[in-house]
C-alpha cells in the first residue's frame, strides 16, 4: 500500500511440542517485551510522549504501566513482598510519567521487569499459589503463579495491540 511503511520485526514465537508451561509463558513474554520496545523504536521523545487516541495515554504511559503491572503481580502479588509505591505508574487514576523519565529508563526497567518475572518463574511451581501480605490479604483471593502469569501476559497482548494502532497512527510504521 502506497504511504506505508514496511512491518516492524520481532519474532512471533510459534507453537510448538513443549508442554513445559512456565517456559511457553516467559517466552510469550519476552516476545510481548521485545515488541512493546521495538514499537518505541525510532520514535523522537515528543512522538512517544504524545496523546494519539481519545483515552489520553502515551506510548511512554503505556511502557511505565507494564512495568509496574508486572511488579505488582509477581513481586508484590505473587511473592508477596513489599514494593515501594506498587501503583507508581498512576497519578490522579491516571498513567503517568514524568518530565524526566527517559524513554530508554523506561525501557531499561520493562526489562528489569522481565529479568525479574524469570527468575521468579524459574524457582517456582507453577501451581503454587500467591503469598499473603502484598497484594494478597486473605486465603480465598491467592492465585496460583500460572493464573497471574496468564493474566500478565493478557495484558502484554492487549497493550502490545494499543501500541501497534499507536505507532501506525505517528508514523505509519505497522506490527506483524
Amino acid at each position: 500500500m502506497p504511504g506505508i511503511l514496511p512491518a516492524m520485526t520481532v519474532a512471533f514465537p510459534e507453537p510448538g511440542p513443549s508442554s513445559d508451561v512456565p517456559a511457553l509463558f516467559l517466552t510469550y513474554l519476552d516476545f510481548y517485551r521485545k515488541t512493546v520496545a521495538d514499537r518505541l523504536t525510532g520514535l523522537t521523545d515528543a512522538q512517544a510522549r504524545s496523546v494519539r487516541v481519545p483515552s489520553g495515554w502515551t506510548p511512554v504511559e503505556l511502557v511505565k504501566h507494564l512495568t509496574f503491572m508486572e511488579r505488582r503481580w509477581l513481586v508484590w502479588g505473587f511473592l508477596g513482598e513489599q514494593v515501594p509505591d506498587p501503583w507508581g505508574d498512576h497519578l490522579r487514576d491516571r498513567w503517568h510519567v514524568g518530565p524526566d523519565e527517559s524513554m530508554t529508563d523506561l525501557v531499561a526497567a520493562l526489562h528489569t521487569a522481565g529479568t525479574r518475572t524469570r527468575e521468579i518463574v524459574e524457582s517456582t511451581p507453577p501451581g503454587m499459589l500467591a503469598a499473603l501480605g502484598g497484594r494478597f490479604t486473605d486465603e480465598a483471593s491467592r492465585p496460583t503463579l500460572v493464573a497471574i502469569l496468564f493474566h500478565v501476559l493478557q495484558e502484554y497482548a492487549r497493550h502490545a495491540g494499543h501500541l501497534d494502532i499507536v505507532r501506525e497512527l505517528i508514523d505509519g510504521h505497522t506490527g506483524e
